[in-house]
């Protein structure tokens, strides 16, 4: 991955394909994240231990290839603040959120929100310019998902409190995605994401030690626990984190926003495909129509 991000700005398929690669991770992300919540695993727990693994899986990379890079005195606030949003609050508020709402339905539907967001902030703050046809497809994308996410289901007690917290989680990827367009200026991908969860590390650390270890046994190393948090931290966190911020380094703020909204799409597809659940016309519909939404959004 050394040189992933100058391959990557040379050419415009590639930014796309790497686009959905990650996205991709990210919607297999959810199965993970629901087999450890299933199993009872505390969050603090396995989301401390999942961003500690990927911060170090990309320190020995960066090490091995000799591409550490020093955080310049005037950009270590802009790392405490990236690490901050995410993974902190994101990864904190996300799974709570789900766990708490009791229906990844309505999770996925707040969680697409983030385009709407996105576009705020990429033409707030970066001055990206945004077509009527791109805020067409983005409406269409998210119309889409909605048919895709939509079906039955029980609510938990505290839905409430869990939509407050997605919808906190929103606004910080948004936050996120607007440090890292002012970050990659100067940084690698790898070397943004490896400090990103280094620190961020550091900020769960006391979380993981007071509330992580509750109840802690042998079987939290086990390897039906520890294969779930393994993927996360190497392909969902590691790979999927570096090809992200070249991502919005390439499309921008806005743009790169859209594809985020496409996460509960893919979740459903790959839950499809291991037979986790029945994927109906309506679904498919909406997946079109979101394929459609996001092909628009790129003119």
């Amino acid at each position: 991955m050394a040189y992933l991000h100058k391959d990557i700005k040379k050419s415009g398929l590639l930014v796309y394909l790497v686009s959905i690669f990650a996205i991709t991770l990210w919607g297999i992300s959810y199965i993970w994240t629901d087999m450890l919540i299933e199993l009872d695993i505390p969050v603090f727990y396995f989301v401390f231990v999942r961003i500690l693994l990927a911060g170090i899986i990309l320190f020995l990379l960066n090490a091995t290839r000799g591409r550490i890079t020093r955080i310049h005195r005037e950009d270590l606030p802009k790392f405490l603040l990236l690490a901050f949003f995410e993974p902190f609050i994101y990864f904190l508020c996300e799974s709570y959120g789900l766990k708490e709402t009791g229906s990844p339905t309505l999770s996925a539907m707040i969680i697409a929100t983030i385009p709407i967001f996105s576009i705020g902030a990429g033409v707030l703050f970066f001055k990206e310019k945004v077509s009527p046809v791109n805020v067409t497809g983005i409406l269409l994308s998210l119309a889409g998902i909605c048919l895709v996410v939509m079906s039955k289901g029980e609510l938990g007690k505290n839905f409430i409190f869990g939509i407050i917290l997605l919808l906190i989680a929103v606004m910080a990827e948004v936050g996120h995605a607007s440090v890292t367009k002012s970050l990659s200026r100067n940084y690698s991908s790898q070397i943004i994401v490896m400090y990103q969860f280094l620190i961020g590390s550091v900020y769960l650390l006391p979380l993981f030690l007071i509330k992580g270890l509750d109840d802690f046994s042998m079987d939290y190393l086990s390897g039906e626990v520890m294969y779930p948090i393994l993927c996360l931290a190497f392909l969902c966190s590691s790979l999927a984190f570096s090809l992200w911020v070249s991502t919005i380094k390439n499309l921008g703020v806005a743009k790169s926003g859209i594809f985020s909204a496409l996460i509960p799409v893919v979740a459903a597809v790959v839950a499809w495909i291991l037979g986790h659940e029945d994927l109906n016309l309506r679904q498919a519909l909406g997946i079109i129509l979101s394929t459609i939404g996001v092909i628009l959004s790129q003119k």
